[in-house]
């Protein structure tokens, strides 16, 4: 693959910071899922102690597991489109 274009770079960008935010608000999700039973209910002592680190354990594999997926999934999906920039335009043979 050549130079790219600067939509491409521009496409690029965008689908990183998509994977990046829903990333973070994935793993917030799954921290809050975990995390949250505690403040509403009454549990034992080891329970609740568990809770945090087990939330934060599972945020932290939540987090790069999405960025990863989204980062392949686009990879695969620009791999399969032709090249715009070799189509002639409207006007062109």
């Amino acid at each position: 693959m050549g130079e790219r274009t600067q939509a491409q770079r521009d496409e690029m960008t965008v689908e990183i910071g998509y994977a990046l935010l829903s990333a973070a608000f994935a793993a917030a999700v799954v921290f809050g899922a975990i995390a949250g039973p505690k403040l509403v209910f009454a549990m034992p002592y080891a329970v609740e102690r568990g809770l945090i680190p087990a939330a934060v354990a599972a945020a932290a594999l939540v987090f790069p597991l999405r960025v990863v997926t989204v980062l392949r999934r686009f990879s695969r999906e620009t791999g399969r489109r032709p090249d715009r920039s070799a189509r002639p335009g409207p006007g062109g043979p």
